[in-house]
């Protein structure tokens, strides 16, 4: 019998201004190293995480979004609306804008067999955080009373979507 498999955090925190929509950790999301402690929570080690690589990130939003498996651990997705003062890139040097015309670029995610789990890349799991983060603003109170005007003009450009993404045919290898 193999060993358990373990769980671990990734936060794809993400601030606006009035240009648009930043990664700020820059080209990925941030991930614990460590297995969740028994005596935590998910929650508590996405704070922690952040806190980590930025202890002054006042992270306004924080929502799970997803999960997958990577190599020995089962990963927890988070996504994080941080406050920014004035512009992002001021305040986080590092950041990178996030534009829903980068799918064209990326295309769709890879195709898999109806009963085989999906392959996300990383620029996939971004997309699916920011367009669930689109489905709060339009369905959740509580969130949207969080985002300020960036945030709700920005996510307009942003369609929470599922149908035709995997509409390639798969082709087993």
């Amino acid at each position: 019998m193999g060993e358990p498999m373990a769980a671990r955090v990734e936060l794809w925190p993400l601030a606006a201004d009035q240009t648009g929509i930043w990664l700020v950790s820059g080209g990925d999301a941030w991930r614990s190293s460590l297995p969740i402690p028994a005596d935590s929570d998910p929650l508590f080690e996405v704070k922690l995480l952040a806190s980590e690589h930025d202890a002054q990130m006042q992270l306004d939003l924080i929502h799970s979004t997803s999960w997958r498996v990577d190599g020995p651990s089962l990963v927890l997705t988070w996504v994080g609306i941080a406050h920014a003062d004035d512009l992002v890139i001021d305040q986080w040097p590092a950041a990178l804008p996030v534009i829903p015309k980068l799918h064209d670029k990326v295309g769709n995610p890879l195709t898999h067999a109806a009963n085989e789990p999906p392959t996300p890349r990383d620029i996939d799991v971004l997309f699916h955080a920011i367009r669930h983060l689109r489905f709060l603003r339009d369905t959740d109170e509580s969130a949207r009373a969080v985002m300020d005007e960036a945030w709700l003009t920005h996510l307009g450009e942003w369609e929470p979507v599922l149908s035709g993404l995997y509409s390639d045919s798969h082709e087993a290898n």
